[in-house]
This record gives C-alpha cells, sequence and structure tokens, in this order.
C-alpha cells in the first residue's frame, strides 16, 4: 500500500475507523476482530478509535478494548500500527453524544485510553469536538500538558474550523500533527480545513469519507452530492466498487490525507484498502468533480 506521514509516524495510505465495530448493529467480537485483521493484512496501519464509540451506557472504552485485544491476538507484526484515539465526547446509551472538553476531563480520559490499549503512552491522541462551554485554549492547554507529560506522543483536533486550527498549531507547535473533520464527495464544506492543514504540515483525516456515495446516486439530488453517480459510472468502467473510486479520488485532493474509512466486516475493510492502487486519469478526476 501507498505509504502517507502522520507527524513522525508513516501509514498506509487507507486507514481503518473502527466505530463500526463498536456501536449500534455492531458485529460480534469474532467478525470485529477479523475485520481487524484483515485490515491489518490489506496494509493498513492506522486504526482510529475513541473512548465514547461504543453502545449502551456504561460501556466507554468498548472500541478501545476491542481493538486492543485484535491488536494482541495478530499473528503478524504490528510495531508499525498507528492506533489514535480521541477524547472529550460522550454516549449516555440513549443514542445521543455529549461534549467535555475540560482539561481535567481530557487528562483523566488520555491516562485511562492508553490503560484500555495497554500502552505507556497514546501514539496519536485527538481532542474530538470543541466543547462551547470551554475556552478552546485551555481545551487544547490539555494536549499540550498531556505531550509534556509523555502521556501522547502526538495529538490531534477534530470538527474544528480553521480559526481553532491556527490557535491550536499556535499552542502546541510540532505537538500538533493532525485535523479530523467531515469530508467526502458528497460533503466538502471542510475544504479551507484541508487546504490549511496541507499547508502546515498536517495529516488530515476525513471522517465518513464514503457519506453520501450511495445515497446520492440513487437520489439524483442536484449539487456535489451528485456526483454520486459519476463515481459509479467510473467505478463500473473500471469494474471496481464506488467506494474505491471515492478513496481514490479523497487520496488526489492532498498528499496530507489519509481516509479512515468505517468497517464492519472483513471484505469491506480489504474493498477499502485497494483504493490506494487506483491512480485516477485527469479526465476522470474532472467527471468526479473539479480535478486538484
Amino acid at each position: 500500500m501507498r505509504r502517507r506521514t502522520i507527524g513522525n509516524s508513516t501509514v498506509g495510505a487507507i486507514g481503518l475507523g473502527a466505530m463500526p465495530l463498536s456501536i449500534e448493529g455492531r458485529p460480534d467480537e469474532r467478525r470485529a476482530v477479523a475485520t481487524v485483521h484483515a485490515a491489518l493484512d490489506a496494509g493498513v496501519t492506522l486504526i482510529d478509535t475513541a473512548d465514547s464509540y461504543h453502545w449502551h451506557a456504561g460501556e466507554r472504552g468498548h472500541n478501545e478494548l476491542l481493538v486492543a485485544r485484535a491488536l494482541r491476538s495478530y499473528r503478524g507484526d504490528t510495531s508499525g500500527v498507528l492506533v489514535a484515539t480521541k477524547g472529550g465526547r460522550g454516549r449516555p446509551g440513549d443514542g445521543s453524544w455529549t461534549v467535555t472538553g475540560t482539561p481535567e476531563h481530557l487528562k483523566r480520559a488520555a491516562e485511562a485510553s492508553a490503560e484500555r490499549l495497554g500502552v505507556e503512552s497514546l501514539g496519536l491522541y485527538q481532542l474530538h469536538k470543541p466543547d462551547p462551554a470551554v475556552p478552546w485554549a485551555d481545551s487544547v492547554g490539555a494536549l499540550r500538558d498531556l505531550l509534556d507529560a509523555g502521556t501522547i506522543r502526538a495529538a490531534g483536533i477534530s470538527n474544528v474550523s480553521s480559526g481553532q486550527i491556527r490557535e491550536a498549531h499556535a499552542i502546541l507547535g510540532d505537538g500538533l500533527v493532525s485535523v479530523q473533520n467531515r469530508y467526502s464527495p458528497a460533503v466538502r464544506d471542510s475544504e479551507p480545513e484541508l487546504r490549511l492543514s496541507t499547508r502546515l504540515g498536517l495529516a488530515f483525516l476525513p471522517w465518513s469519507p464514503l457519506g453520501g456515495i450511495s445515497r446520492s446516486a440513487l437520489e439524483g439530488r442536484p449539487g456535489p452530492a451528485s456526483t454520486g453517480t459519476a463515481f459509479h459510472r467510473v467505478a463500473a468502467e473500471r469494474g471496481v466498487s464506488p467506494q474505491q473510486i471515492a478513496l481514490a479520488w479523497l487520496l488526489t485532493r492532498s498528499p496530507a490525507l489519509v481516509p479512515v474509512p468505517g468497517a464492519s466486516r472483513p471484505a469491506s475493510v480489504q474493498d477499502s484498502a485497494r483504493a490506494a492502487e487506483i491512480e485516477l486519469s485527469e479526465a476522470e478526476l474532472v467527471r468526479l468533480g473539479d480535478a486538484p
């Protein structure tokens, strides 16, 4: 698999979003572990998780514990795997999400995540979402303290604006290595944040990178989402899945971009990983909604 850089780490160009393995409708543990193993077999070396990726109340850390068990039981070499986790959000168990960005909470959460993952220091720790009740500088300052203490080796921020990226970069300096916002062929609102991240040398890890592909193709809606039809057509011509074409398109948007598509089946993650082999032509890029 092609490689990309996140801070001092080099990872496969396609990552694994592990959230579907622990939330509503999750697979049984045997299939979940098999999905992680299939990702590793396919050359995936970035696994994205969070302490809030769980279904029921009282399950905080479900996904982190699952990822840790999958890595321990894998028969191959996992020394090059970067596990990126997040803190600052919660799930009461009723389907809703909460936000808590106080420094005290983030520091406790990072320490608990490290314990669940079985590591002394987290390779990448991301602030999951800004808390409107807490000054942004205070939340980011907690990441600075975690870096200084060695609890985390690198910091990331998620669901942020360009202004918040600049402020976090000023506070964290080289300690800030990534930005994770929603971005896909159908949802391109974070284009400014992608461009800024690229200029600052930060990895951009789009969540929900496949959002809108199947739905937009079926509904034929106008606007950016209607590009889903083009993705299906290019995929049919190449004999691959529309999801592979979407991920290949994302990789052309910036050398700093590393998609983290979710998966709950081994076949899904293997299909996603094959997107790293696809080189789209200039003509195809134009058809897919403006060449970079």
